[in-house]
């Protein structure tokens, strides 16, 4: 009698412990058998696409095609704005599943300090409007304006954003914010370093506000878009190239 008693105690506990485990894992992105999934920097991720309709941020229209996202012979992953048929189509592609509270690195192969005043390429965490973080490179269709930003949704509240120009010497810089549950770490260097020299560090910024997002869900995303949906001033296409990315 005693023999099955602590069995049922033990196959309990058993139970308990794997339901807990199930439920501790963080689910990936359910997908459609059409969606487009590309590999890149040993991560899946998602293509995004609007089908149809035009859907934010801009509004703008969003395509999932090869012409728009695709993974060079190098591993390097491409997003433009191509313009088809007078229509133009942005670009984006979302992490599969959550990685949460981590620093986010990203190394970025071209020129986007010198994108179009009305193009937009971010690089940030998203699970709404009020939980996301941002490091954006854009004029907001203000030639005069500096290029880029960290932030910290809702960006409207003072302090919880930085604006700095990139002042680019080549194509290659390295971006990361360091996402904890008492604060955010910002920088910006030039080249593709994390020990950089003091003349190659572009902007740093720490972030100790209120608005610091609960670890909930949340997905990685790397997008390149129009602002307010208007097509670039100079009616060229946009490209951003990010040569890799590490979570740690």
């Amino acid at each position: 009698m005693k023999k099955r008693v602590i069995l049922g105690l033990l196959t309990g506990v058993l139970i308990m412990m794997v339901s807990c485990s199930q439920s501790q894992e963080v689910e990936e992105i359910t997908v459609k058998p059409t969606t487009r999934i590309i590999n890149f920097s040993g991560y899946e991720w998602v293509v995004r696409t609007s089908g149809n309709g035009k859907q934010g941020p801009g509004p703008n229209y969003f395509s999932d095609s090869e012409e728009n996202v695709w993974v060079d012979d190098d591993g390097r992953l491409h997003l433009k704005i191509v313009q088809k048929g007078g229509v133009w189509y942005c670009s984006g592609v979302t992490l599969r599943r959550s990685y949460g509270y981590n620093k986010y690195v990203f190394y970025v192969a071209n020129r986007v300090d010198q994108l179009d005043p009305n193009v937009v390429g971010g690089l940030f965490t998203y699970k709404n409007d009020e939980e996301e973080i941002d490091i954006e490179f854009s004029r907001w269709s203000d030639p005069e304006k500096l290029d880029s930003q960290f932030a910290v949704q809702p960006s409207h509240i003072s302090g919880n954003k930085v604006r700095y120009d990139l002042g680019l010497d080549g194509n290659l810089s390295t971006h990361f914010f360091n996402w904890q549950p008492d604060k955010i770490e910002f920088a910006s260097y030039q080249g593709f370093t994390l020990e950089p020299e003091p003349k190659d560090v572009i902007n740093t910024w720490t972030y100790t506000g209120n608005d610091i997002p609960p670890d909930s869900d949340e997905r990685l995303k790397i997008n390149l878009w129009l602002f307010r949906g208007e097509k670039p001033t100079n009616n060229q296409e946009a490209e951003m190239i990010i040569d890799h990315i590490e979570i740690y």
